[in-house]
């Protein structure tokens, strides 16, 4: 009796969770919906000022970075701060979240593999700062330094592009505070 009432009140439940997630999607679908108008309009000087003003006092929650620790590391895939490949209309955010569990058992094993929490996304030059603050600061163990690429296997045209746009990341972090650790095709910072 008990088996019975408990399969009927689970198939109603999943029933009313099915029926509550098709009532809301397209409340969501709706939501997702962006206004290209005002995406593609650049900010006035005074808005980019404001944006980044918010974006450096948010950043300095951050510690200074410490030298000796992300100098020594070898390649981006030990890298554990942000990082950025600069490519040319976007550039890609790399985040590695910070490890929850604090035990050193299983690090980076097969329940708590490093890839589960590594974290990609596309973000526009423009909007940077906002995506920088985004980044929980436990993901900073380095403290406010980043390191930044040049995206590889581009065409010879877009190089220039790419160059233009890793001199404008430069001078973002400039102003948020951050410190920019360029990295090169070697595998070593300059």
């Amino acid at each position: 009796m008990l088996i019975t009432d408990m399969s009927i009140f689970i198939g109603r439940s999943r029933c009313a969770i099915v029926l509550a997630s098709a009532l809301t999607l397209p409340l969501v679908l709706a939501g997702c919906k962006s206004n290209s108008g005002s995406a593609a309009a650049p900010m006035l000087p005074e808005q980019r000022r404001d944006v980044l003003d918010a974006a450096r006092q948010q950043m300095e929650l951050i510690p200074p970075p410490t030298k000796s620790r992300y100098m020594a590391v070898r390649s981006l895939t030990e890298w554990q701060n942000p990082y950025l490949t600069v490519q040319g209309g976007m550039v890609t955010l790399h985040v590695l979240i910070a490890d929850a569990n604090t035990s050193p058992l299983g690090v980076g094993g097969l329940l708590r593999p490093v890839n589960a929490r590594r974290r990609n996304l596309d973000v526009r030059l423009n909007d940077l700062p906002t995506a920088l603050n985004a980044i929980p600061e436990n993901a900073w163990p380095y403290g406010r330094v980043v390191a930044v690429e040049e995206a590889h296997e581009v065409p010879v045209n877009a190089r220039p592009q790419i160059r233009r746009n890793v001199e404008m990341v430069f001078k973002t972090l400039g102003d948020l505070g951050v410190v920019a650790y360029e990295w090169n095709d070697n595998g070593r910072g300059l």
